[in-house]
């Protein structure tokens, strides 16, 4: 990673936890790795403290018009820890709904399939 300036802290956004997925939309037949996963997982940057020297509750993505929020998870070592957080996210409803269209397409392509 490249250095860091004054102030920042190496940070890495993960998939949701419990703590985040708890009140999140899941449409049926959705499994649930599909909810926990975020647009921006594994990336790796650096995040700001903030005047009173804590880190920021939550980061959230594209920077113009926020529409995916990671919430903060604590320090792993030296590194800030931050979690997709699909109930904050304004995407996640609509994503969900895409996602479940795909499973059901799969699903009626695998039963045309049987059926020949």
């Amino acid at each position: 990673m490249a250095t860091l300036l004054r102030g920042e802290v190496a940070c890495v956004l993960q998939a949701a936890e419990y703590q985040q997925y708890k009140d999140a939309y899941r449409p049926p037949g959705i499994p649930l790795r599909e909810v926990r996963r975020g647009p921006y997982d594994g990336q790796r940057g650096a995040v700001m403290r903030t005047p009173d020297g804590d880190l920021p509750r939550t980061l959230a993505f594209p920077a113009g018009d926020p529409r995916v929020v990671y919430e903060y998870d604590g320090m792993k070592g030296t590194t800030a820890v931050y979690r997709y957080a699909p109930a904050l996210s304004p995407a996640h409803r609509p994503l969900m709904d895409a996602v479940a269209e795909q499973y059901r397409d799969h699903a009626a392509q695998q039963a045309a399939k049987k059926g020949q």
